[in-house]
Parts: C-alpha cells; structure tokens; sequence
C-alpha cells in the first residue's frame, strides 16, 4: 500500500466499526485503494465477495460454520480416497470387482479416481508456477493443515498422489485462444527456477495450500472441474489473506480462501467455459465490448487497431480471463482488485481499465506494425497502476 494517511484508514475503521456495514460507503472507500493496516483489506475484500455478511453480529458464527465445513470437505476429498487407496494396498483379496482399477464401469470409485488425478496433475503443473518472481508461495506456511500433514497418517495425500501418477499429455493443451499464451512474457522464468520443490514431511509450501483449494472447487463445481488460468485467479485472494497481520483471521487463511474463490468463480465462471465463448455472457462478448468502447472513447485508435487485423481476443482474452492478474507485479494486481470488487456492477470497470491500458499507449500503437503492436499488447510497457486506474476513472466519468 502507498502510504495511505491515517485519516483514511479512520474512514475505513468508522465504516467496518458500525453495527450493519454501509455497502454504498465502503464501495466508495475501498474503489480508491484499501490499506493493508490492521487486516482491513482482508475483511473489506471478503464483504465485496460477499463471503461476510453487512451484519457484524452474524460474522463469528457464519466464519465458524464455513470452516467446519470447509474441514469437512477435507475429509470426504482428500483424506477419506487417501484412506481408500491405502486400503486397498493392503490387501489383494478384498479388492472386488466393482472396485478393481481396471474395472470399466464410469461410475466405479477407481474411475473417478483416475479422473481426479489428471485433474489434480494439471492443477499442480500450473500451482508450481505461480508467481515465481515471489518467494512466498514457495515458503513454508506457519499453518499447516494438520489433518493431512500428521506424521502418523499412513493415507495418501495429494503430494503422494502427484509423485506416483504421471501426466496424460492430452490434459496440457487446454489453451483454447489461438493466438493467446495464457501466461504472460513478464511471469516467464528460466525452467531451473520454474517448478516449487517440495519441502520435507511436516512442512507445507503456501502453493500446496493452493493446489488443495483448487482441487476442491474442482471436485465440487464438476461442470467446470479445473481450467487453466484459475491458478492466477486464487493466488492474489490467498496471498492477500495468507499475509493478514491478524493471526486469528491468516489461520484460516485456506478456508476463506476458498469460499472468496467460489464466491468470485461463480461471478465471472462464463469466462472459463468454453461453450458459452460466444453467448452474451462470454467472454467473447466482453472482448468485443473493449473494442464498441475503445471506438466511443478514441475512434482513431480503434480503426488503426482493425486496420492492422489486430482482433481483442489476442490480448484482451487473458487481460478479461485472468482480471489482469498476469499483466502486472502481484502488488499492482491487488490494487486493481480492490477497484474491481468495489465496482457495483461487477467489472463492467474492468471493461473501461482495459480501454485506459489502450489509450494510454495509443501513440506508440498508431506508430507501431503489427509486429510491434502485438508485442506491446502481450507484455504491456506501463506499470504504473495508478495512472491506468485514474484514466479508466476519468474515462467512467465521461459517459
């Protein structure tokens, strides 16, 4: 946070002191940047996704209640299969055949088993990689979950299940935008440096927390299971909550998360699924409303743009997806999120954040070839957040 005056963190201290949250209030707040004191971004972002509810008197009970659930979805989906497949192992002869690994029925637990795990590989491969300019998704969390890292469980956990399945080629192309690399030019790191290891027993890494939430909205959401990118969408919302200087509320930093996640997911979901790329509330949809914008603000732009061939999804496709979170230094992105999740009508002001990244590099777009445009539009030169959010501010109010 840029030092932000006392006087402003009082605002926010009045508004989340009251009895009932003013939502308008803390919308206006928080729109203009949430300082990290005291927690306030972590409880401001879990009231804008709806995850604590206005009332403060409600909030103990509903965060205990989340949490035990969330313990429980632990069980049933990590340890429980765990326990299962140690079983298993044990003994031959109890294995019939309506649970034999080989046994082709779709609904057998083996089946559903195999399935789990190509997802869980995928979701590895992307969770290793996750901001790795950052040391701290590689660190080890003060919190380990100790219903699974006890050294007395003999189950098997999803660090095991990763060391003894390989990959099925088939399940890494899940790239569905021609053009488009999901992850960006900035976030690539030589391949020594890429992959997380994976500390010693006992010990869990802040991305093993990460995979865990991702494989358990996977399993509980089947309709969307895992896509590619949803990595980048988790991080920001655990880092913010993993690094609350309010150690009651960073304990549960997993639990939260997760929750903020399914929360968020089920408001921009359609981005992640294919079959709708086309409908009104698909992502094509909103790649084409960058472009109707950008011609309302800056008409010239936009018709050097088209001139050059130049479509929105070979850029805008990842800015839109991912809500920038690959465009700019993890820091930045969480600036940008406390704007987006304050917007009331729900990232129409992503819409107008994408046109200001235009507009402010319009002068070397109209110079540029093709060549070079794509290339400034693929790794975008500005990393001054605040004047991307103050020209998509000034671009909102010309409306």
């Amino acid at each position: 946070a840029r030092g932000f005056a006392p006087l402003r963190i009082a605002d926010f201290q009045e508004v989340l002191g009251e009895p009932t949250v003013a939502l308008t209030r803390l919308r206006e707040l928080c729109f203009s940047g949430i300082p990290f004191d005291g927690g306030l971004r972590c409880l401001c972002w879990k009231i804008l996704l709806n995850y604590l509810p206005l009332e403060k008197a409600l909030w103990s009970s509903l965060l205990k209640k989340q949490r035990d659930l969330y313990s429980q979805f632990l069980k049933e989906m990590i340890i429980q299969p765990g326990i299962a497949k140690a079983n298993l192992g044990v003994s031959r002869e109890d294995v019939t055949l309506e649970d034999h690994p080989l046994n082709p029925n779709p609904d057998s637990r083996w089946n559903t088993y195999f399935k789990d795990n190509e997802v869980l590989l995928q979701i590895d491969k992307d969770v290793r990689r996750l901001y790795p300019d950052m040391a701290f998704f590689q660190r080890p969390t003060d919190y380990p979950c100790l219903l699974i890292l006890d050294p007395q469980n003999e189950f098997e956990t999803l660090r095991r299940r990763v060391e003894q399945t390989t990959l099925k080629s088939q399940t890494v192309a899940r790239n569905r935008s021609g053009v488009t690399n999901v992850s960006s030019p900035l976030k690539t790191t030589p391949s020594s440096l890429s992959e997380y290891e994976v500390l010693p027993n006992g010990c869990e890494a802040h991305w093993e927390v990460v995979e865990r939430i991702l494989f358990i909205y996977a399993k509980l959401n089947p309709g969307i299971a895992y896509v590619q990118g949803m990595n980048e969408i988790v991080g920001p919302l655990y880092y913010t909550f993993a690094t609350d200087p309010n150690s009651e509320w960073k304990e549960h930093a997993e639990a939260d998360t997760f929750f903020c996640f399914t929360n968020l997911m089920a408001e921009i979901r359609d981005n992640f699924i294919k079959s709708l790329d086309d409908s009104q509330c698909g992502i094509t949809y909103k790649m084409e409303k960058v472009y109707s914008t950008l011609k309302e603000k800056d008409v010239e732009l936009y018709l050097k743009l088209q001139e050059q061939n130049i479509k929105p999804q070979f850029f805008a496709f990842r800015w839109l997806t991912l809500l920038l979170s690959q465009e700019f230094l993890l820091p930045d992105v969480i600036r940008i999120w406390d704007s987006l999740f304050a917007d009331d009508k729900r990232f129409d002001f992503l819409l107008l954040v994408c046109c200001a990244m235009l507009t402010l590099i319009r002068d070397q777009l109209l110079e540029g070839d093709f060549t070079l445009n794509m290339r400034l539009l693929q790794d975008y030169p500005i990393s001054d957040v605040h004047l991307i959010l103050k020209k998509a501010k000034e671009l909102q109010d010309s409306k």
